[in-house]
């Protein structure tokens, strides 16, 4: 069997990782990327077998607009830097596969800068997709091309233009030489050229046995792109929406439904289609910051590593770290992280332990799928192979203990592998007992194993894996019970502010000789319901009263001075200033 197909991945988004500036100066290299080899025994700690990493090579900002495909960004280091990192992730039997962008290339790549500067006489003219020199864009070059995603910065290839397809795989080719690596990610391949994947996968299948390629594909058939003549598997981020959110809304309809869909589309087969599952990466907030309740961090978990396909965890997210994208940047999915932070992490400990129950139960990998169970709160599923090897498992989103009651597929009994915990078949069934929030690995208990003897390694690991999964309960438990009384002290805070200011407006209502005072909610006044453009003088003044109640007390002066403000335009801005 290929290596992949029980591969557990770590993803790496080294420019954050290792603190790289955003914008490249273009210096002497800095030689970041052996910061990363304390790294690679970490891996190992958390029985992982293949890095993803990415991007690696010369770039002007955040990496994925590239101006050099054969030299590493000199953020990081160089190419002989790289090459031992590789080097030092075989020796500890982890593969490698890098970040390959090749839908487009940013504004420093040596072909657009000729393209810029000779016009039409360029030799690269074609090279890009739909120049027009009549054009312009937003850097003012008197001429217009197709982008990615409308960003004028990142220039599409034209990967039908037989001279780029032979620059970019002769890229590969030179990667593979040079780096030893073991398969690549395609940046937007939802967007790539079906001919240009097609001839992708030839040098794939050419330069190094089993050979990698999976897409970055966001929506869409996935079987368009997984299939023997292009990639060998892509992004399941329709998993990773019903992940999160399936835990969110307590419906795990929504992600048995997801795993069926594909798993039809795979003809109901494991290795009908191959998918990279995952909970978070650098283009999508943290699950730790997505789920509602972080208990949860557990049962999502568990999926991940047994569901059909390639599980694959993104630095730092082992520890339960928040981030948050803005609409303006991602820097808070890529920080830089310092390992010696970290010591001692349960929920690292139970990616673990995941990480070693899923290289001990090959069902994991090349089982076939079986839905056993199903309600909103409770779920178990069955991977088998035929004659051999099988594991149920079952997760649990409800505040309390459960027991679910299924299929004992012709099995005495089963043993948790987190919790230790033996459940005895009964007429042809076997009742499965889960903790509130939480999921479990269930493995046949044959024979004296069934009565509960195990050897001293199993063990063992039995025992690690209990006490991996009540630190990270919790550990869970006291996070939430600061992030609620953090956000009780807000809403108590807020309350108080907004007592203030209603006080303030019914001080001036009573003032306000004799005049009518609308009923205005605070909603009203802080600008939510209706634009400030849109209030009427009086309104206008109450709300610059009301706001600036909430910021400290109102004085008599300050009273006066918005009573004697009666110009509308002014009282808007008064009443913005303060946002």
């Amino acid at each position: 069997m290929p290596w992949y197909d029980e591969a557990v991945f770590y993803h790496i988004y080294p420019l954050g990782l290792l603190g790289a500036p955003r914008q490249n100066p273009y210096g002497e290299p800095r030689h970041r990327l052996p910061e990363l080899v304390p790294w690679l025994d970490h891996l190992s700690d958390l029985g992982v077998t293949a890095l993803y990493i990415g991007p690696l090579f010369q770039s002007v900002g955040h990496g994925y607009e590239t101006c050099d495909y054969r030299l590493v960004d000199t953020r990081l280091g160089t190419n002989d830097d790289l090459r031992d990192l590789v080097a030092a992730a075989h020796d500890r039997g982890i593969r490698v596969v890098l970040d390959g962008v090749f839908n487009h290339v940013g504004r420093d790549f040596f072909a657009f800068r000729d393209l810029l500067e000779h016009r039409e006489a360029s030799p690269y003219r074609d090279w890009f997709c739909n120049v027009d020199f009549g054009g312009d864009n937003s850097y003012g070059d008197g001429l217009s091309y197709d982008t990615w995603g409308g960003y004028d910065l990142l220039v599409k290839l034209n990967q039908r233009n037989p001279a780029v397809r032979d620059y970019l795989l002769d890229a590969v080719r030179m990667w593979v030489a040079e780096f030893d690596i073991d398969g690549i990610r395609l940046d937007a391949a939802d967007v790539l050229d079906f001919d240009f994947m097609h001839a992708l996968r030839a040098v794939a299948n050419a330069v190094k046995p089993d050979f990698w390629l999976m897409g970055e594909v966001i929506h869409g058939e996935y079987s368009r792109w997984v299939n023997g003549d292009t990639l060998h598997a892509v992004t399941n981020y329709s998993l990773h929406k019903a992940l999160y959110s399936g835990h969110n809304d307590h419906n795990y309809f929504e992600i048995a439904h997801t795993v069926k869909r594909n798993y039809d589309m795979g003809g109901d087969r494991v290795d009908g289609l191959r998918l990279y599952n995952f909970v978070d990466n650098h283009d999508v907030d943290r699950i730790w910051t997505k789920l509602d309740d972080k208990r949860h961090f557990e049962p999502v978990h568990v999926l991940m590593y047994t569901l059909p396909g390639t599980p694959s965890v993104y630095y730092g997210s082992e520890f339960a770290i928040e981030g948050k994208r803005t609409p303006y940047a991602d820097d808070m999915l890529r920080p830089a992280l310092d390992l010696a932070d970290f010591r001692d992490s349960p929920s690292a400990a139970l990616i673990a332990a995941l990480g070693a129950i899923r290289r001990e139960t090959p069902a994991l990998s090349y089982g076939e799928y079986r839905e056993l169970a199903l309600t909103n709160r409770q779920y178990a599923f069955a991977r088998t192979l035929e004659g051999g090897d099988s594991a149920i498992v079952s997760v649990n989103n409800d505040d309390s203990p459960a027991t679910v009651t299924v299929d004992a597929l012709g099995r005495p009994a089963y043993t948790g592998a987190l919790t230790g915990r033996t459940a005895r078949a009964h007429d042809g069934v076997v009742d499965l007992p889960m903790e509130a929030c939480s999921g479990e690995v269930w493995r046949p208990a044959d024979g004296a194993a069934g009565e509960g003897a195990a050897d001293s390694g199993a063990a063992a690991a039995a025992e690690a894996a209990r006490e991996a999964q009540r630190r990270m309960r919790e550990d869970a438990e006291r996070r939430c019970a600061e992030e609620e009384s953090r956000a009780a002290e807000a809403r108590a805070a807020e309350q108080e502010l907004l007592d203030r200011a209603r006080e303030a407006v019914a001080r001036e209502a009573d003032d306000g000789e004799g005049r009518e005072t609308p009923e205005l909610s605070m909603d009203f006044l802080l600008g939510h319901e209706r634009p400030f453009e849109d209030m009427t003088v009086q309104e206008l003044q109450l709300s610059v009263l009301a706001q600036m109640a909430m910021r400290g007390p109102v004085t008599e002066q300050m009273r006066r001075d918005v009573a004697e403000n009666t110009y509308h335009d002014s009282l808007v801005n008064w009443a913005k200033s303060f946002n």
